[in-house]
């Protein structure tokens, strides 16, 4: 999420350099040629490899998370792996546009990358180990997707409206209008870490169910992905930026 044109996105260091027309149209010409199976690649920077890294880490995430499905429940290995790459993937979407600003250069394409792969490692990934952690009614799946759902518009509206946001005399914007999804992410990810350390999950989420045995059924600590959720795309929650 750490844009490179001058901007952040939705949480990450701001990247104060700003993208030079020349590479711009460089990258814009070799994605427009219809010869050469691989102009794509030749059209990535360094700064967007290393997001795409980021995109990697949430979607080993989310395999991990189905691999525990498919073993044993008493074995948590593959859950810790799921755990982890979170952290792993902020790393990368801090260390991308620091990349940016050392090589001085950005592209729109690489703007693009940074919102998929945060959608990716910050909004499917942790909703998917909610999943495997317990939230399985029907409405603890609502309550799943609705973040996810927040996490999308909130990376969209942010893509839109980031130009338009306040700036200091560096261009960097002056706050985060709602919470950065990495910050949703992260601290989901680290309360179900300390539930799965205790040894609370499946059946033994903490607070229990609500409405038991009816169509209406779920869990009382579901409601923290609806409170994450509403807080990424709150617009008067405005948040200073370091």
């Amino acid at each position: 999420m750490s844009r490179r044109a001058g901007a952040t996105n939705a949480g990450q260091e701001e990247t104060t350099v700003k993208p030079k027309d020349n590479n711009q149209e460089k990258q814009a010409m070799l994605l427009a040629q219809d010869v050469g199976h691989f102009s794509l690649v030749r059209a990535l920077h360094m700064a967007d490899l290393i997001t795409e890294m980021n995109g990697f880490c949430g979607f080993m995430s989310i395999l991990s998370s189905l691999r525990y499905c498919l073993s044993d429940p008493q074995d948590l290995t593959n859950l810790w792996f799921a755990f982890g790459f979170m952290p792993l993937g902020l790393f990368f979407d801090f260390f991308d546009g620091k990349v940016a600003r050392w090589r001085e250069k950005s592209s729109l394409m690489g703007q693009e990358l940074d919102s998929l792969a945060d959608l990716v490692s910050f909004g499917v990934a942790p909703a998917a180990l909610g999943f495997v952690l317990g939230f399985r009614t029907n409405i603890d799946q609502l309550f799943l997707t609705y973040y996810v759902l927040c996490g999308l518009t909130r990376l969209a509206r942010f893509n839109v409206t980031v130009a338009m946001l306040p700036k200091d005399k560096t261009g960097k914007s002056q706050y985060f209008e709602g919470t950065p999804i990495p910050f949703g992410c992260l601290t989901t990810a680290a309360v179900m870490a300390y539930w799965t350390s205790m040894g609370w999950i499946h059946h033994s989420l903490p607070f229990g169910t609500v409405l038991t045995g009816t169509p209406f059924e779920f869990h009382l600590a579901s409601f923290m992905w609806l409170l994450s959720g509403s807080l990424m795309i709150s617009k008067t929650l405005h948040i200073p930026k370091p």
